[in-house]
Protein backbone atom coordinates (compact mmCIF):
# COMPACT_ATOMS: atom_id res chain seq x y z
CA UNK A 1 0.00 0.00 0.00
CA UNK A 2 1.51 3.57 -0.80
CA UNK A 3 1.66 5.98 2.14
CA UNK A 4 1.37 9.47 0.74
CA UNK A 5 1.74 12.83 2.92
CA UNK A 6 1.69 16.20 2.43
CA UNK A 7 3.41 18.60 4.46
CA UNK A 8 4.33 22.10 4.27
CA UNK A 9 7.93 22.18 5.52
CA UNK A 10 11.27 22.23 4.38
CA UNK A 11 13.58 19.59 3.36
CA UNK A 12 14.73 19.35 -0.31
CA UNK A 13 17.38 21.55 -1.03
CA UNK A 14 17.68 25.27 -2.97
CA UNK A 15 20.57 23.90 -5.00
CA UNK A 16 23.90 21.89 -4.60
CA UNK A 17 27.12 23.37 -4.33
CA UNK A 18 26.93 26.68 -6.54
CA UNK A 19 23.98 28.59 -7.01
CA UNK A 20 22.01 29.14 -10.62
CA UNK A 21 23.08 31.96 -12.64
CA UNK A 22 20.68 34.57 -14.42
CA UNK A 23 18.68 33.28 -17.26
CA UNK A 24 19.71 37.12 -18.20
CA UNK A 25 20.84 40.61 -17.94
CA UNK A 26 17.15 41.72 -16.85
CA UNK A 27 16.89 38.71 -13.96
CA UNK A 28 18.83 39.79 -10.84
CA UNK A 29 20.69 36.80 -9.30
CA UNK A 30 19.03 35.45 -6.37
CA UNK A 31 21.42 34.68 -2.84
CA UNK A 32 20.54 31.21 -2.07
CA UNK A 33 19.20 31.88 0.93
CA UNK A 34 16.10 33.68 -0.76
CA UNK A 35 16.05 30.23 -2.78
CA UNK A 36 15.95 28.30 0.28
CA UNK A 37 13.24 30.39 1.53
CA UNK A 38 11.36 30.15 -1.54
CA UNK A 39 11.40 26.70 -1.26
CA UNK A 40 10.79 26.19 2.14
CA UNK A 41 7.44 27.54 1.67
CA UNK A 42 6.50 25.35 -0.81
CA UNK A 43 4.61 22.01 0.65
CA UNK A 44 6.56 19.06 0.57
CA UNK A 45 5.02 15.32 -0.80
CA UNK A 46 6.63 12.27 0.39
CA UNK A 47 5.00 9.18 -0.76
CA UNK A 48 6.45 6.07 0.24
CA UNK A 49 5.41 2.23 1.04
CA UNK A 50 4.86 2.65 4.92
CA UNK A 51 4.92 5.88 6.95
CA UNK A 52 5.45 5.33 10.76
CA UNK A 53 4.85 8.27 13.75
CA UNK A 54 6.27 8.08 16.72
CA UNK A 55 4.57 11.43 18.64
CA UNK A 56 6.21 11.45 21.84
CA UNK A 57 9.72 11.40 20.10
CA UNK A 58 8.78 14.13 17.21
CA UNK A 59 9.62 11.41 14.38
CA UNK A 60 8.24 10.53 10.86
CA UNK A 61 9.50 6.92 9.42
CA UNK A 62 9.16 6.56 5.66
CA UNK A 63 10.22 3.82 4.22
CA UNK A 64 10.47 1.71 0.75
CA UNK A 65 10.68 3.27 -2.17
CA UNK A 66 10.39 7.24 -0.43
CA UNK A 67 10.02 9.96 -3.11
CA UNK A 68 10.29 13.12 -1.50
CA UNK A 69 9.11 16.27 -4.21
CA UNK A 70 8.79 19.91 -3.05
CA UNK A 71 9.46 23.01 -5.88
CA UNK A 72 10.39 21.02 -8.60
CA UNK A 73 13.34 18.67 -6.39
CA UNK A 74 12.91 15.47 -5.76
CA UNK A 75 14.82 13.24 -3.48
CA UNK A 76 14.75 9.38 -3.87
CA UNK A 77 15.54 7.28 -0.69
CA UNK A 78 15.18 3.64 0.85
CA UNK A 79 14.44 5.39 4.38
CA UNK A 80 14.01 8.32 5.06
CA UNK A 81 13.64 9.49 8.76
CA UNK A 82 12.04 13.34 9.39
CA UNK A 83 12.01 14.79 13.32
CA UNK A 84 9.90 17.21 13.57
CA UNK A 85 9.33 20.47 16.62
CA UNK A 86 7.58 19.73 19.51
CA UNK A 87 4.66 21.24 17.96
CA UNK A 88 4.86 18.65 14.77
CA UNK A 89 5.02 22.01 12.42
CA UNK A 90 8.40 22.47 11.05
CA UNK A 91 10.87 19.98 10.25
CA UNK A 92 14.01 20.40 12.33
CA UNK A 93 16.21 17.31 10.68
CA UNK A 94 15.87 14.68 8.02
CA UNK A 95 18.36 11.46 7.60
CA UNK A 96 17.93 9.65 4.28
CA UNK A 97 19.76 6.22 3.64
CA UNK A 98 19.80 3.53 0.84
CA UNK A 99 20.53 4.62 -2.73
CA UNK A 100 20.23 8.66 -1.58
CA UNK A 101 19.91 10.68 -5.28
CA UNK A 102 18.38 14.51 -4.79
CA UNK A 103 17.68 16.32 -8.84
CA UNK A 104 17.18 19.82 -7.93
CA UNK A 105 14.86 21.85 -9.58
CA UNK A 106 18.44 23.36 -11.68
CA UNK A 107 19.06 20.10 -12.81
CA UNK A 108 21.75 19.31 -10.40
CA UNK A 109 22.08 15.92 -9.01
CA UNK A 110 23.37 14.39 -5.76
CA UNK A 111 23.86 10.56 -4.70
CA UNK A 112 25.62 9.28 -1.36
CA UNK A 113 24.71 6.58 0.78
CA UNK A 114 22.86 8.65 3.12
CA UNK A 115 21.85 12.01 3.44
CA UNK A 116 21.31 14.52 6.42
CA UNK A 117 19.65 17.80 6.42
CA UNK A 118 19.54 20.26 8.87
CA UNK A 119 16.92 23.50 8.64
CA UNK A 120 18.27 25.64 11.69
CA UNK A 121 21.40 25.74 10.19
CA UNK A 122 20.52 25.31 6.42
CA UNK A 123 23.51 22.56 6.21
CA UNK A 124 23.56 19.18 3.72
CA UNK A 125 25.52 16.31 4.46
CA UNK A 126 25.84 14.02 1.84
CA UNK A 127 27.92 10.96 3.05
CA UNK A 128 29.57 7.98 1.63
CA UNK A 129 30.69 7.84 -2.19
CA UNK A 130 28.67 11.46 -2.28
CA UNK A 131 28.88 12.94 -5.59
CA UNK A 132 27.08 15.83 -7.32
CA UNK A 133 27.04 16.90 -10.98
CA UNK A 134 25.27 18.63 -13.65
CA UNK A 135 25.52 18.00 -17.25
CA UNK A 136 28.99 16.71 -17.25
CA UNK A 137 30.69 19.26 -14.48
CA UNK A 138 31.42 17.03 -11.35
CA UNK A 139 32.08 16.85 -7.72
CA UNK A 140 33.37 13.88 -5.96
CA UNK A 141 34.17 12.70 -2.21
CA UNK A 142 33.45 10.58 0.58
CA UNK A 143 31.58 13.42 2.20
CA UNK A 144 30.00 16.65 0.71
CA UNK A 145 28.64 19.52 3.52
CA UNK A 146 26.57 22.46 1.51
CA UNK A 147 25.63 25.17 3.40
CA UNK A 148 22.59 26.56 1.70
CA UNK A 149 22.64 30.36 2.88
CA UNK A 150 26.49 30.45 2.96
CA UNK A 151 26.66 29.61 -0.69
CA UNK A 152 29.53 27.35 0.11
CA UNK A 153 30.47 23.86 0.35
CA UNK A 154 33.59 21.56 1.68
CA UNK A 155 34.36 18.17 -0.38
CA UNK A 156 36.50 15.56 1.89
CA UNK A 157 37.90 12.49 0.53
CA UNK A 158 38.23 9.28 2.57
CA UNK A 159 40.86 6.66 2.95
CA UNK A 160 41.01 5.10 -0.37
CA UNK A 161 39.76 8.17 -2.76
CA UNK A 162 40.65 11.81 -2.90
CA UNK A 163 38.60 14.66 -3.58
CA UNK A 164 37.93 14.73 -7.53
CA UNK A 165 36.23 17.50 -9.46
CA UNK A 166 35.81 17.99 -13.07
CA UNK A 167 34.55 21.34 -14.78
CA UNK A 168 34.29 21.85 -18.50
CA UNK A 169 34.33 25.20 -20.06
CA UNK A 170 31.34 26.78 -20.92
CA UNK A 171 30.71 27.44 -24.94
CA UNK A 172 28.84 29.86 -26.93
CA UNK A 173 26.02 32.43 -25.45
CA UNK A 174 24.73 32.86 -22.27
CA UNK A 175 23.29 29.56 -20.66
CA UNK A 176 20.01 28.82 -18.86
CA UNK A 177 20.84 27.85 -15.58
CA UNK A 178 18.39 30.08 -14.00
CA UNK A 179 15.42 28.62 -15.56
CA UNK A 180 13.51 26.40 -13.46
CA UNK A 181 13.11 23.00 -15.48
CA UNK A 182 10.62 20.43 -14.19
CA UNK A 183 13.35 17.68 -12.10
CA UNK A 184 12.09 14.81 -15.01
CA UNK A 185 13.58 17.66 -17.64
CA UNK A 186 17.27 16.65 -16.49
CA UNK A 187 19.78 15.07 -18.40
CA UNK A 188 21.63 14.13 -15.31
Amino acid sequence: MRVRAAVVLALLTAGLLAPAGPADAQTPPRSSAARAKDDRSQPLTIDADKMERFGKEGLVIFTGNVVARQDNSVQYAERMEVYLDEKGERVLRAVSTGAVRIITKDCRTATARRAEYWDLEQRVLLLGNARVWQDDNLVSGDTITIYLAQDRSVVEGGKQERVKAIFYPREGKATDRGTKRPAGDCRN
